[in-house]
């Protein structure tokens, strides 16, 4: 029986286990993401009173990018591959230049930055601490430097 807030921290399911939740939780994400940009490609959602057709060049191009990079880094999320971080970290990166750089073309967004921010950092935190884990696990100590 859970009775303090240590026997909680003492119960929680591994780190490891923590960051493939947290990886699928991005996964489902992403997959609404990629659905809502693809219902704007083939004309079943409008974006800010347009319709596809009618946007900018530039904006189509990146609703067309993002629809494919946001299913494809949703599947490598859900299967907890390697490429699939890399594929949703490249996708947050992309997201931060458009809208910082590139914010005549694109728009300032500071919420969703601060959204792709804040999920790459809870991302690295439980990275970190699912290596301490594991070097725990195997008996090694866990490095504090460089």
């Amino acid at each position: 029986m859970i009775t303090s807030f240590q026997d909680l921290i003492d119960s929680r399911p591994p780190w490891s286990t923590l960051l493939i939740l947290y990886l699928r939780g991005i996964a489902i994400i992403l997959i609404g993401g990629g659905v809502i940009y693809w219902a704007r490609i083939i004309g079943i959602v409008e974006w800010r009173g347009l319709w596809f057709w009618e946007m900018p060049i530039a904006l189509q191009g990146a609703i067309v990018f993002f629809a494919v990079l946001d299913l494809v880094a949703a599947t490598g999320l859900w299967l907890t591959v390697s490429w699939g971080t890399v594929m949703w970290l490249f996708r947050c990166f992309c997201q931060i230049v458009m809208h910082t750089a590139f914010s005549d073309l694109y728009g300032r967004r500071p919420y969703e930055i601060a959204f792709y921010l804040l999920t790459i950092a809870v991302y690295v935190a439980l990275h970190y601490l699912t290596i301490k884990e594991n070097r725990e696990a195997a008996g090694r100590p866990a490095e504090t430097g460089t």
